[in-house]
């Protein structure tokens, strides 16, 4: 009897502790994944997702990553970033990447980013052109039915695949293509350093030139002038014209 009593109060002791223990877990909070506190790092978002290399080197090599990152620890309006895949880039002509200079890569990377962060929702109200971050100089186009976002660059006609990641302050979206523009193409050749006004000419004078004051050397041998002996000659020739004269007299 008293063995019976004993073991009935050790079950029940034995369940109680469990139950409250089943109860402990349950009504404490989930644990945010760990690395999750603070601002987003747009890397180390696309590098989860595993299919961005090419987009994760072009941002390195631009430093868009490190402007995008140190944007997000302050107050502002977000950003959200168009990722290619890289068999967006792999669809590219061959060669295209690599011909284009630092320049036209920075304008490249620029061009998939809005600074501003936007939900699908949202692009229903935004105003085309949309303004990116590579200036008002490469239009891009969006349109929004429902769910489905798609893009028109001039050059590209694409749609947003999924969305990789979004916080409230970086969303950022899966596209199938790279969104090219004419003037990423062919960028605009720097306008040329204004020419220097030509020096007047001097109006030619109504007088006539004035003539050199400096008198011709004249050579003592004899080649210019009058022979030192003409005075003789002169004499000579009166003296025979006067006997001439007598003569025929």
């Amino acid at each position: 009897m008293m063995k019976q009593l004993f073991s009935s109060t050790l079950l029940g002791m034995i369940f109680l502790l469990i139950c409250t223990s089943i109860s402990g877990q349950s009504s404490a909070p989930a644990q945010a994944p760990s690395g999750s506190s603070g601002p987003a790092d747009i890397i180390a978002v696309l590098q989860k997702a595993s299919e961005f290399t090419t987009f994760i080197g072009l941002l390195k090599s631009s430093q868009v990553d490190s402007l995008i990152n140190n944007q997000l620890k302050k107050p502002g309006n977000g950003f959200t970033v168009f990722a290619p895949t890289d068999s967006a880039f792999s669809d590219l002509k061959t060669g295209t990447l690599n011909s284009f200079t630092d320049e036209q890569k920075v304008a490249l990377t620029k061009f998939h980013i809005i600074p501003t962060f936007l939900t699908i929702a949202q692009f229903q109200t935004v105003s085309n052109p949309v303004h990116t971050s590579a200036g008002d100089d490469f239009p891009l186009n969006v349109i929004c039915n429902g769910t489905q976002v798609n893009m028109t660059t001039g050059l590209v006609n694409t749609t947003v695949d999924s969305t990789v990641y979004s916080d409230g302050q970086l969303a950022v979206y899966k596209i199938p293509q790279v969104l090219l523009s004419q003037g990423i193409l062919s960028p605009q050749a720097p306008a040329p350093a204004p020419v220097p006004p030509k020096p007047k000419k001097a109006s030619p004078k109504s007088q006539a030139p004035s003539l050199s004051t400096t008198s011709p050397s004249v050579d003592s041998s004899g080649a210019t002038g009058l022979p030192q002996y003409a005075p003789t000659l002169v004499s000579i020739g009166v003296g025979v014209i006067a006997a001439l004269s007598l003569f025929l007299n």
